[in-house]
């Protein structure tokens, strides 16, 4: 599958088209957090083609995170939130 495919649905859009998705891919977003919120954000972000994402918590993953910030898993209790959506998004 071409990058240009990955990206019709955006790409197709008139006010929108190749050029922005070149934006969205010269960009640099922050997140700070990577909770119940922070973890789809980075999701959606990475999914769209932004280009450069950095990420900031100094959370570990505990058990009661798991009903919520679903790209954690029980095989990461205990291991820093950072290091896991790192490795996830990649």
């Amino acid at each position: 599958m071409t990058s240009t495919n990955r990206y019709l649905r955006q790409t197709s859009l008139v006010s929108f088209g190749e050029e922005g998705q070149a934006k969205l891919a010269d960009s640099q977003v922050l997140v700070v957090g990577l909770g119940g919120l922070g973890l789809p954000v980075i999701q959606y972000l990475n999914a769209m083609g932004v280009g450069t994402i950095g990420l900031v918590d100094h959370d570990t993953i505990e058990l009661h995170n798991l009903q919520r910030q679903i790209l954690y898993t029980e095989a990461d209790l205990g291991r820093p939130k950072l290091e896991v959506a790192i490795e996830r998004l990649q």
